[in-house]
């Protein structure tokens, strides 16, 4: 199994969110957490280096390159949170009958297709 199936089974199986009053958090397994939270600080390495290619006036089509990486890789971060949501957060709130999640969802999907 892959390393990223691994981690969307395990973000899967154990993860929840929690409703507080008008908070709402998730809760990710440590594991799961870390994997994110390493990815997430690559990507800010990425747009570092962005920056700093665009100080140096390095030449448009190669900056644009590094910019399409560093989209892809935060699109990488937002599928694992998205698949990981509807499967535990999602399904869990249907079966209470809560239906508004379903707006919720389609909403979050529409601002991440239209990037």
């Amino acid at each position: 199994m892959s390393h990223e199936k691994e981690l969307e089974q395990e973000l899967t199986e154990e993860s929840c969110c929690e409703h507080e009053g008008s908070h709402r958090r998730s809760h990710h397994p440590d594991k799961v957490k870390s994997n994110l939270v390493t990815r997430l600080n690559r990507i800010e390495g990425q747009i570092r280096g962005i920056k700093g290619l665009i100080e140096k006036d390095t030449y448009c089509d190669d900056v644009i390159n590094q910019i399409a990486a560093t989209q892809s890789a935060l699109n990488s971060v937002a599928k694992i949170l998205l698949e990981g949501h509807m499967k535990s957060c999602v399904v869990e709130r249907i079966q209470e009958g809560d239906m508004e999640v379903l707006d919720e969802v389609l909403v979050t999907i529409q601002k991440l297709m239209k990037k």
